[in-house]
């Protein structure tokens, strides 16, 4: 079945849920979820309007609170938060998780694996990936009810990156693990640095550029305004978003309830896509209206050549559990079968 015929299907089956439940019911359940975004980012804002429609859809007997990042726990810490009851759920990148199963990494952020968030969502509904994602969690008392998805993130710079040969030597900033790694690879020269301190680095020039999220949210903070060669679309980064809740909370629930939740992650995952799609959209007009600013666009055979290498790090990093090598392999085949590799 499609990822479109069943989203329709379950959409149906919760239509015909809400006959029965009737939006003036008290709330049965009061749960609490922490996102990976702070407060006022389109992520965090599209976040909050999932769990309003949680509640509608729940005729009100689930109500959800988002919180921005670090609100109870740090970021590392919300798988284990949400297994021990201590959050209810979470909406973040599993990236985070990495140091406890390298697979982690792998699932969170494949760089240059995606070049559409769709794609990512494809793999996840019909090449594996939910099977190995629940199977990797459920361990941790923690039940995953579905995946989402961003736009690519775009890339701001200082200088002018047109190519892979651009990247030597260029300090960048990127996350430690796999993409630092890919990065170095590349011949960059890559810097561990906090999101909070991108923008400073970049304005003093401690950095020449920065793998910091989507356009649209680049283009708000001022990014663009003092790195005025941002990349776009994005050629590496496309994170999944787990959104997964506490397992025997889950497993308490009843079914009408649990068909509530998935189908509204599905909901969410295509609203998401193309809200943030639309918001990137408007902020590349903005930024084109800075004659200073010049987005620059990688051609396909450039981002060839990124993939290649980041494929080498890929392989590097399969073998480091039986998880890894499984999604590996699991991600590699449904690649070559779509001819996306």
């Amino acid at each position: 079945m499609s990822f479109t015929r069943k989203l329709t299907g379950l959409a149906a089956v919760a239509a015909s849920v809400l006959g029965f439940t009737g939006a003036a019911l008290a709330a049965d359940y009061n749960w609490t979820f922490q996102t990976s975004e702070t407060a006022g980012e389109p992520g965090f804002v599209n976040k909050q309007k999932w769990a309003a429609d949680v509640g509608t859809l729940s005729g009100g007997r689930i109500a959800i609170e988002i919180l921005p990042i670090g609100s109870v726990v740090p970021h590392t810490d919300t798988l284990d938060a949400v297994g021990a009851g201590i959050l209810q759920g979470h909406l973040t990148d599993p990236s985070y998780f990495s140091g406890k199963d390298p697979a982690f990494a792998m699932m969170g952020n494949l760089v240059g694996a995606w070049s559409d968030p769709f794609e990512l969502l494809g793999f996840m509904q019909s090449g594996g990936g939910n099977e190995l994602y629940s199977e990797l969690v459920e361990p941790y008392g923690v039940h995953f009810i579905g995946a989402a998805a961003t736009e690519p993130e775009a890339f701001v710079s200082r200088v002018p990156i047109r190519t892979v040969e651009d990247l030597k030597g260029v300090k960048l900033r990127a996350p430690e693990g796999m993409v630092f790694e890919i990065f170095a690879k590349a011949g960059a020269a890559p810097v561990s640095l906090p999101g909070s301190e991108i923008f400073s680095a970049l304005d003093k020039g401690v950095v020449d550029a920065a793998d910091n999220t989507v356009f649209a949210t680049n283009q708000s903070l001022g990014m663009n305004d003092i790195a005025h060669y941002p990349l776009y679309p994005g050629f590496h980064s496309l994170p999944m978003i787990d959104i997964s809740m506490n397992k025997e909370i889950w497993d308490g629930l009843p079914q009408d309830l649990q068909e509530i939740l998935t189908v509204s992650v599905e909901q969410f995952a295509f609203n998401h896509i193309y809200s943030v799609r639309k918001l990137d959209a408007a902020a590349v007009e903005q930024a084109k209206a800075n004659p200073e600013i010049e987005i620059i666009n990688w051609s396909g055979d450039e981002r060839a050549k990124f993939r290649r290498i980041a494929q080498q790090e890929w392989q590097i990093w399969a073998p480091k559990s039986e998880m890894t090598q499984r999604y590996y392999d699991a991600v590699t085949g449904y690649l070559k079968g779509r001819n996306l590799l």
